[in-house]
């Protein structure tokens, strides 16, 4: 027996109220037969615990019983400061909130333990945008917060990238997301969709008071998203020669699907270090736009439209440079790679080995 797993039982009825054994079995990942045998041994250390049979019934606390927060380990105790990380917390109006509860929680932890999960508060910072990018604005974020928690239809006017742009929706929230610096809505407004909250024009609750269905899944459902988003987006293929530094330079300048495409396709050609591979593309106009960051160290075989379109803008950008010989400007250096805030250490930009005709 578990006396870990007793407290995780008490504090699993203490939060749902309710709960059935295969419920509880499921969730501390024993059998059905132990989670019988965990609840009746909290009923016989006198937690006053009840079993109410039939469909829907299930094991529950009498009303006003709640445990003290004991029990907590080490690391569980630092897995909770790292859970409410200040940034996204203030975005959504909650900064306060947590800072109290952070309080309340260092006040019950153990001496030893307070100590601990203080250091790693003081040794870990969430900054989720990414390089080279300022955070969107979402002045809209607090109503939606309120009409996710609160189970409310909101009125929104939102920007689309397709015609027409601006579209007034009724949109009942089931929750929201923080993706790279960037907040998400699910929300149902006829079918179930994705809305960026930084293209939310304006916000405005209702009265409507909406049941989220009971089988939505907010984690599985921006999974699935996912997946087919990026099946969706790639709708076309290019055979791409890449350099050394082209394809170190890779994983910095292209989505990681198209990263893992070279990594599995790849083969040499020549014995200069080139390669050869075949990557997803979403069309001939992004493709051309997103490669191009990678300057001389790539180069498109195929399809014929994408390398002409390639070498349509190589030409355009000779023609704007001819009167103008000074060399271009190095490639910005990596945050991440050892340089102090002044940016003194440089890269190593190496050179592009020498190509030999019919490669």
């Amino acid at each position: 027996m578990s006396a870990g797993r007793l407290l995780s039982l008490l504090l699993l009825l203490q939060s749902r109220g309710r709960v059935t054994a295969r419920d509880a079995a499921q969730e501390l990942d024993v059998s059905v037969r132990t989670a019988y045998r965990d609840l009746a041994r909290l009923r016989e250390a006198g937690v006053p615990l009840y079993a109410e049979p039939g469909p829907g019934g299930g094991y529950g606390l009498v009303d006003g019983y709640r445990t003290r927060l004991t029990g907590l380990s080490e690391g569980e105790a630092r897995a909770l400061f790292l859970a409410g990380l200040p940034g996204p917390a203030a975005d959504l109006g909650l900064g306060a909130e947590v800072a109290a509860a952070r309080l309340k929680l260092l006040a019950a932890l153990p001496a030893g333990h307070r100590q601990e999960a203080a250091r790693t508060a003081a040794v870990f910072h969430l900054d989720a945008p990414g390089w080279y990018r300022a955070p969107e604005p979402a002045p809209h974020l607090p109503v939606l917060v309120d009409a996710v928690l609160g189970r409310r239809a909101v009125d929104v006017r939102y920007r689309r990238w397709r015609t027409p742009q601006e579209v007034s929706r009724r949109l009942r929230p089931y929750g929201l997301v923080l993706k790279s610096g960037t907040w998400y809505l699910v929300a149902a407004g006829g079918r179930v969709g994705t809305y960026r909250v930084d293209r939310v024009l304006d916000a405005v609750p209702t009265g409507e008071v909406f049941d989220r269905p009971g089988d939505f899944d907010l984690e599985a459902y921006w999974t699935a998203y996912l997946e087919d988003f990026t099946a969706r987006r790639h709708t076309g293929t290019a055979t791409v020669r890449f350099s050394p530094r082209g394809r170190a330079r890779l994983p910095d300048n292209a989505p990681p699907e198209v990263v893992r495409a070279v990594d599995a396709t790849a083969v040499p050609v020549g014995e200069d270090g080139w390669v050869e591979a075949v990557v997803p593309t979403e069309g001939v106009e992004h493709a051309c736009g997103e490669l191009l960051r990678l300057g001389a160290d790539v180069e498109v075989v195929a399809p014929p439209e994408l390398r002409r379109a390639m070498a349509a803008t190589v030409r355009a950008l000779a023609r704007a440079y001819d009167t103008d010989p000074a060399p271009a400007d190095p490639a910005p250096a990596d945050p991440a790679d050892g340089a102090g805030a002044d940016g003194a250490e440089a890269d190593d930009v190496g050179t592009r080995h020498g190509r030999r005709s019919g490669r």
